[in-house]
């Protein structure tokens, strides 16, 4: 037999391209389009639209080419920092059931408890550049302090105890800075000054606005305040009651910052404070401290005039801040404080010392520490720092940095005329 009538299985096959493929399908689509156009005019008309609008924007994110979808801006925690320390203060973080003793180097996050003893004082500012002074017998829980992309703040403060000061900076419109009280929360506005008070044992609340403006819900009811007005409420109140404060007087002399000059040899030396007089006041309220939270007080007398000597003071820094009240013995809020320092008069000017440690970064804020000459006063960009020791150390948190490259200038004078300046370079990413 020949080859060709051999039994056997005979396979046969005809090469298809991918193209040949696409092509089929294309023309079957055309084909089924005409037909549905004939029959379905205006229904084919708007899905050949869609679909061209569908096609675009596939072909539009294959190519990298289509805008990103915009959604809820994710808030990502912040963290607080103490600027300044005094007596007693402890702190139960969120995560854990123990206390900790505050210090510089504790961050402070979402959820942490902060306790202010008898003497203790203590002064924390948020990214957002709110600072709170929380006094003695106070204690704090910090509700959220977040950031989303836009730099937009969210800084919400809960006063569960004790009386704390609050100034909010200038923040990013959209942003949010609130103190909440025995149930009222209080919106603040930039460049806005508060206090708030909460005496649950006596079941006393209260939140005044010093300066600027802020907006007060509780229960439903809504009220505004600006400079030095108040409400105030009990727990079962169903409406808060809203008042308006006395302003106290303005301190004159000593001057903030001014030195005060002793001879070499005298042990003290006798002081003229003075202020600005109040109408219808019965008298003022004088108090000296030598730290700037009154924490432990050199001096707390009354006086019926608008000026008093005082005697007895030797070198050193010292705060003094005056309030006014009434023939009932109301008194007015306090003062601002001002700071001055005894020193023993020089016959020769001297150098002032300043050394800047290694600067340490945490996100925007920016932790100064160094050391000068003790009782100079330092400023870092402006800003003064609140507390220099005794032996000339400082240590300061910077309000947040913007992005970029940033200029610190730290700025250390005497009273005698000696300054000395420091200045370096920081770069936020």
């Amino acid at each position: 037999m020949s080859n060709k009538l051999k039994p056997g299985l005979y396979v046969a096959w005809k090469t298809v391209t991918y193209r040949s493929v696409l092509m089929a399908l294309l023309g079957v689509v055309l084909i089924f389009g005409a037909v549905m156009h004939v029959a379905f005019p205006k229904f084919s008309d708007s899905t050949v639209k869609a679909a061209g609008h569908l096609s675009s924007g596939l072909l539009e994110k294959v190519a990298g080419l289509a805008p990103p979808l915009k959604g809820p801006s994710a808030a990502v925690s912040q963290q607080a920092h103490f600027t300044a320390l005094d007596g007693t203060i402890r702190v139960r973080k969120g995560n854990g059931n123990s206390w900790i003793n505050a210090d510089y180097n504790v961050p402070l996050e979402k959820g942490d408890v902060v306790q202010t003893g008898a003497e203790g004082m203590a002064k924390i500012v948020f990214n957002d550049g709110t600072n709170y002074t929380v006094k003695q017998d106070s204690l704090i829980v910090i509700e959220e302090n977040s950031a989303n992309d836009q730099q937009q703040t969210n800084v919400s403060v809960a006063v569960t105890t004790g009386t704390v000061d609050l100034t909010t900076a200038t923040f990013v419109q959209g942003s949010k800075s609130q103190v909440i009280v025995a149930g009222a929360k209080a919106s603040l506005a930039p460049d806005s000054s508060a206090m708030v008070h909460n005496n649950p044992k006596d079941d006393q609340h209260e939140i005044l606005v010093k300066r600027g403006s802020g907006e007060i819900e509780r229960n439903g009811e809504v009220v505004r305040l600006s400079n030095w007005e108040k409400v105030s409420f009990q727990s079962q109140s169903k409406t808060m009651e809203r008042a308006t404060e006395i302003g106290p007087p303005a301190p004159i002399t000593p001057g903030n910052m001014m030195p005060v000059f002793i001879n070499a040899g005298d042990k003290s030396k006798e002081v003229e404070f003075a202020w600005t007089p109040i109408a219808n006041a019965a008298g003022y309220r004088l108090r000296i401290s030598h730290n700037p939270y009154f924490s432990s007080l050199l001096l707390d007398r009354k006086v019926e005039t608008q000026s008093v000597v005082v005697t007895g003071l030797p070198v050193g820094a010292y705060y003094w801040s005056i309030q006014s009240y009434d023939a009932a013995g109301k008194e007015s809020v306090e003062s601002e404080k001002n700071r001055f320092t005894i020193i023993v008069r020089a016959k020769e000017k001297v150098e002032l010392s300043l050394e800047i440690d290694p600067l340490v970064q945490h996100g925007h804020v920016i932790e100064v520490t160094g050391k000068t000459e003790a009782g100079a006063r330092v400023m870092v960009n402006g800003r003064e720092v609140p507390i220099v020791g005794d032996d000339g150390t400082f240590h300061y948190f910077t309000p947040p940095l913007p992005n970029g490259e940033n200029l610190l200038t730290v700025t250390a004078q005497n009273s005698k005329g000696g300054v000395n300046t420091h200045q370096e370079k920081v770069l936020i990413q």
